[in-house]
């Protein structure tokens, strides 16, 4: 059917009117406090959502469908761990954060171990998130490619995806620009009830063109195991098993909203500590239940395909849902779902934007400026903002070549997660671990989930490149990505305190531990 007229206007007026309402915040901008942590005047219940929609993107609604139609629920594992993570952050980290004036994760490590130490940690986050970032901004192209492909039929696939990445960054980095952290967290509390609306059509519109309702829907996917959720199979190289999803999925949500600065910047935007903690495990709550809808949406769709077969097999299932919506949703409703998709792509960039500018102003450029006067300090922000948007942009394009988007993406996060949390224990958990032994702890960690994630690919190379048998090295099977965080941060504590250890009589003794 594709997509019309109407379509395509309620698509652009909601990308001018998502943008003039971001604008609306750029007068409140007048110190580095307003700009990057929205002058801690922010209510829990708007930072909660934010958080949802922080860690929620395009590739989270068009490739979670994707794992349901392809196998079942047990992604839901991964989400209950994430649960456990929150309870974790909300008594072990948030405490630590709230003791003095923070607007970086990373000053934290400054405190209890050294700027060295410091500039290592934000370095590898803006390193990881960018590149994470590059691939979320990327499922942007699949679903402009798959809604626009007819209208674009001049521009080359190429062509196609650059159009598309381009419109939504520029429109996104339009107001994070003007707007800052305030305008960040309201157009995320605005886009998020878009997307989720738009969501919940797609479930009802399935509910009317599958014959026979839910009864059809429920009968054929209980039947085929698609409702399934619980794996307790002690198979470690499983990637959705109950012990991965909820001990990894733990370890993951730790690292990622513990000590990435795409979250911890909206806890600390909290008015307090107490309001921060209630943010974060609400926003638990809602994950779940999101993550559940987008799951249901991927069991409909295996049962209408499965009634109505698409004329050519799908390639990815990350074009499956795009698809449905362009193809078979009522006009109107499918301009409004391409809308919502658009929604969540503009809300984790703006995120990732500002959290990118953040820690390169605070944990590099004014950490040997400290004079610089207030004004200087936001525009300096605000350049920074649209740097990150031309590097995640040029990431982007790179990343069209890959597997399934939503595991790509968490993957490539994970690697660095583990050595990131593997510091923070250390410096929360321990007295004797000191900076030098940290660091050298936190290279292996961080070496460590590298070698598991594409070590066997870069032996491989060598070996058709040299000859050599360096195959001979490579991991026998692939570990999941899930286990990624729980290895690189047992890695990085072991090794981080016994080298502290071994070098504490050239430990640097002028940080006191955090307490």
């Amino acid at each position: 059917m594709g997509l019309n007229r109407f379509d395509l206007a309620l698509i652009a007026v909601y990308l001018l009117g998502i943008t003039l309402f971001g604008l609306r915040f750029r007068k409140r901008q007048r110190s580095l406090r307003d700009y990057f942590l929205a002058g801690r005047d922010i209510p829990w219940w708007a930072i909660a959502l934010s958080i949802v929609a922080a860690e929620t993107s395009t590739l989270t609604i068009i490739s979670v469908p994707g794992l349901a139609y392809d196998s079942n629920f047990t992604f839901l594992q991964l989400v209950m761990g994430y649960l456990v993570g929150r309870v974790i952050i909300s008594f072990v980290l948030l405490p630590q954060y709230f003791r003095g004036e923070l607007y970086t994760a990373y000053q934290l490590i400054e405190r209890r171990f050294g700027q060295r130490l410091r500039a290592l940690t934000a370095g590898l986050f803006l390193i990881t998130r960018a590149s994470a970032e590059g691939v979320r901004v990327f499922a942007v192209a699949i679903v402009i490619g798959i809604a626009l492909g007819p209208m674009l039929g001049g521009f080359e696939e190429f062509g196609r995806d650059v159009v598309s990445i381009g419109i939504v960054t520029l429109l996104t980095l339009v107001y994070t620009f003007e707007g800052g952290m305030t305008a960040v967290v309201w157009t995320d509390v605005v886009q998020l009830f878009i997307y989720i609306g738009g969501t919940l059509v797609g479930f009802f519109t399935l509910l009317h063109l599958v014959p026979g309702g839910w009864n059809t829907i429920h009968a054929s996917a209980e039947s085929a195991g698609k409702f399934r959720v619980f794996d307790f199979s002690p198979d470690f190289y499983r990637t959705y098993t109950f012990w991965s999803g909820v001990i990894g999925g733990a370890f993951l949500t730790t690292a990622s909203h513990g000590t990435d600065q795409l979250i911890v910047q909206r806890l600390l935007a909290a008015r307090n500590e107490a309001q921060s903690k209630l943010a974060l495990l609400s926003s638990g709550v809602a994950v779940l239940f999101q993550f559940w809808l987008f799951l249901m949406i991927g069991a409909m769709l295996w049962v209408f395909y499965r009634l109505s077969p698409p004329a050519t097999p799908f390639d990815k299932t990350d074009r499956i849902f795009p698809t449905f919506i362009v193809s078979h949703m009522p006009h109107g409703v499918s301009g409004l779902l391409i809308a919502a998709i658009l929604a969540a792509a503009m809300s984790n960039l703006s995120a990732a934007l500002n959290a990118l500018s953040s820690t390169t102003m605070v944990d590099f450029y004014l950490r040997s400026r400290s004079a610089t006067p207030e004004a200087r300090r936001v525009l300096l922000s605000r350049l920074a903002t649209i740097f990150w948007g031309f590097v995640l942009f040029a990431l982007a394009i790179v990343s069209r070549r890959g597997g399934k988007v939503v595991e790509l993406g968490l993957s490539i996060a994970s690697v660095a997660y583990g050595a990131l949390l593997g510091v923070f224990l250390l410096g929360v958990l321990t007295r004797r671990a000191n900076e030098r032994g940290s660091m050298i702890g936190m290279a292996v960690g961080f070496l460590a989930n590298l070698y598991i994630w594409q070590g066997g690919a870069v032996l491989h190379w060598l070996q058709g490149a040299t000859g050599l048998p360096f195959a001979a090295l490579a991991l026998s099977r692939p570990i999941p990505f899930t286990w990624y965080v729980l290895i690189g941060s047992v890695i990085t504590f072991v090794i981080g305190y016994s080298s502290s250890l071994l070098l504490s009589a050239h430990s640097n003794a002028t940080h006191d531990p955090i307490n």
